[in-house]
C-alpha cells in the first residue's frame, strides 16, 4: 500500500536546500518489505527457509485450501513491534487485518492478507548520515503481511512455472513520507533502515534471496509545486542498483516532461544489463484492490504490558549506543555513527577500546586502515585476522611513543598476516613488541641523538635557512623530511617540529 501524503517538513528538513536536477526538484518514497525472522509463515506453521524444492513449503493455510483458517505467529507481531519501537513510532493497541483483493499466478488465494485502515506501527523516524549531513526520514507506518509466490521464468523454453513456497512468508511493510531528494539520500535511508532490522534481528537483510526488498517511489516536479506524478521502480536488490535505477528514472522523467508528455503513474522494473527501467503495468490505486476487513482473523491486540516486556529483551539500539559512544568515549556524532553501522564494528571498537584507552585512534585506525585493508581482500570485520586484543596492543605503542604511524603501518602489515599463527602463549602486546624489535621500528626518543641529527642538517643546508626566515613555510618542510631521512625514518615528527623551530626561532 502507498500512503503518501506531504505533509510539512521538519524545521531541520526545511533548512536543507534541495539539490535541482536540470531545474526539477527530485522527490522519493520508499516501501521496503522487509522478511521476517520467524521459523514459519505469518498465518500457518509452514517452513519459511530459503532454498528448499519448489512447492515443498506450502501448506493447505498458504493456499487457502476450503475448510483451513489462518492463524497468526505471535514471533511476527513481536517483531513487528520491536521495529516500533527501534524507530521511535507509536505501536497500535488494536490493528485491523484486511484482504487486498487482485488476481496473479502466484497468489494462490486471489488475495493477499495485509494491513490497511490500522496498521500495527504508525509514525516513526530513520535519522542518517549523508557524508557528514545529519538527515532523517519520517515513517507514515510498517505493516504486517504475507508475502506471495513466485513466477519463474524459463525464458529459453518459453514456459513460467509457479514457487509457492514464499506464500505466507512473513513481511513487514515499512512505507516512509516522500522526504527524500536524491537518490544518494534514497541509499543513504535504504543502509540505515537495513542496519535497523538486521541489528534488532528481526530480518536478515539479505537481498540476494528476497529478505530485504526496496521499492522506490520517484517523481519529480519543478521548485514549490504539488508532488508530481510518481512511478514505482520494483524489487531493488541491491545498493550499487538502487542508485542506478533511481539516477535513470529522474532523467527519463524529466526528458518526458520537457518532450511536452505527461508522466503516467505506473510500476516498473530496472533492467541492470542496460541501466534502464522499462514499464511493467499501470499502477493501482488503493481502491483498486477492494480492501475489506479479513473475516477469519479477529483485530490484533497489543498491551502496554507485552510492549514493554520486549522492549525489556531489546538489544542495545544502535542510535542508543552511538549517543553512549558520545558521551563515554568523547567522539563526534559522526564518528559514533559509523562504528555503531553493525553490532560487529561496535563490538569490535568496544573491546580494542577498553584494551587500550584510546578510543579516538581506535576509531581513526578502525575506520582507517584496517577498513582499507578489508575492502582490499573482500572480507568482512567478523573475519578480520587482526583481533580487537591486536589493534589495540598496536595504538597502545603509537600512544606511547613507541612507534610513529608509518611504522605501525609496517606493524599491522605483519601482524595480518602473523596475528593467526601467534606462539602458544604469547600475548598481543608481546608480538607487537617483537615485531617492533626486530623489524628496527622503534621511534628515536633520546633527544641528544635527535639535536645532533637536526645540528648536522641545518649546518648542511644554509639555503633552507634563508628562505625559511625570509618567510617560506616550505622550507621547513624540506628540514624536515632531512632529519626524517637522517634518522631512518624512526625520529618522532611533533619532536623534530618543535625542536626546529626552537632552533630556528
Amino acid at each position: 500500500m502507498n500512503a503518501f501524503v506531504e505533509k510539512p517538513p521538519s524545521a531541520s528538513r526545511a533548512a536543507l536546500k534541495s539539490p535541482l536536477v536540470m531545474g526539477y526538484e527530485v522527490v522519493i518514497g520508499f516501501e521496503t518489505h522487509a522478511q521476517l525472522s520467524t521459523q514459519s509463515k505469518i498465518f500457518s506453521r509452514a517452513a519459511t527457509a530459503f532454498g528448499a524444492e519448489p512447492n515443498t513449503q506450502a501448506c493447505a493455510v498458504d493456499l487457502a485450501l476450503p475448510g483451513t483458517l489462518p492463524v497468526m505467529n505471535k514471533g511476527a507481531v513481536e517483531r513487528a513491534i520491536q521495529f516500533g519501537l527501534a524507530i521511535g513510532a507509536h505501536v497500535a493497541k488494536k490493528s485491523i487485518f484486511a484482504r487486498k483483493n487482485y488476481f496473479y499466478p502466484d497468489l494462490p488465494k486471489g488475495y493477499q492478507i495485509s494491513q490497511f485502515e490500522i496498521p500495527v506501527v504508525q509514525g516513526g523516524e530513520i535519522e542518517f548520515f549523508l557524508g557528514e549531513q545529519k538527515m532523517s526520514v519520517r515513517l507514515e507506518r510498517a505493516h504486517l503481511e504475507e508475502d506471495a509466490g513466485k513466477s519463474l521464468h524459463e525464458d529459453f523454453v518459453g514456459q513460467t512455472g509457479i514457487d509457492l513456497n514464499r506464500a505466507g512468508t512473513p513481511l513487514l511493510e515499512i512505507v516512509t513520507q516522500p522526504d527524500m531528494r536524491s537518490s544518494a539520500e534514497a541509499v543513504a535511508y535504504a543502509k540505515e533502515l537495513h542496519k535497523i532490522v538486521t541489528w534488532i534481528g528481526i530480518c536478515d537483510g539479505n537481498m540476494q534471496e528476497g529478505s530485504f526488498r526496496c521499492d522506490a517511489n520517484v517523481s519529480v516536479r519543478k521548485p514549490g509545486e504539488a508532488l508530481g506524478t510518481r512511478r514505482e521502480v520494483k524489487n531493488l536488490n541491491s545498493f550499487k542498483f538502487m542508485q542506478q535505477a533511481i539516477d535513470y528514472e529522474v532523467r527519463w522523467q524529466i526528458e518526458q516532461i520537457e518532450d511536452g508528455h505527461a508522466i503516467q503513474q505506473a510500476t516498473v522494473l530496472f533492467n541492470p544489463d542496460t541501466g534502464e527501467t522499462r514499464a511493467m503495468r499501470t499502477k493501482e490505486d488503493a481502491a483498486d484492490y477492494r480492501y475489506f476487513p479479513d473475516p477469519d482473523l479477529p483485530p490484533l491486540v497489543i498491551s502496554d504490558e507485552w510492549v514493554q516486556r520486549v522492549r525489556a529483551e531489546m538489544t542495545e539500539l544502535p542510535r542508543v549506543m552511538a549517543a553512549r559512544f558520545v558521551s563515554d568515549y568523547g567522539l563526534s556524532d559522526y564518528d559514533a555513527t559509523a562504528l555503531t553501522q553493525s553490532r560487529v564494528i561496535a563490538a569490535y571498537f568496544e573491546a580494542a577500546t577498553k584494551a587500550c584507552g584510546q578510543p579516538k585512534l581506535v576509531s581513526n585506525w578502525l575506520m582507517g586502515e584496517v577498513s582499507r585493508r578489508l575492502n582490499t581482500d573482500e572480507i568482512a570485520l567478523d573475519a578480520c585476522p587482526v583481533s580487537a586484543l591486536y589493534l589495540a596492543a598496536l595504538i597502545a605503542r603509537i600512544a606511547d611513543g613507541t612507534i610513529s604511524n608509518n611504522a605501525a603501518k609496517q606493524v599491522l602489515d605483519k601482524l595480518w598476516l602473523e596475528a593467526s599463527a601467534t606462539a602458544e602463549g604469547q600475548t598481543a602486546v608481546g608480538q607487537v613488541d617483537q615485531i617492533i624489535e626486530s623489524d628496527g621500528l622503534k621511534q628515536m626518543n633520546d633527544s641528544g641523538e635527535l639535536e645532533k641529527i637536526v645540528d648536522d642538517v641545518l649546518a648542511a643546508n644554509p639555503k633552507n635557512i634563508e628562505e625559511y626566515k625570509a618567510g617560506n613555510a616550505k622550507a621547513l618542510n624540506a628540514l624536515v623530511g632531512q632529519i626524517m631521512k637522517g634518522s631512518k625514518g624512526k625520529a618522532n615528527p611533533q619532536q623534530v617540529n618543535d625542536l626546529l623551530r626552537q632552533k630556528l626561532d
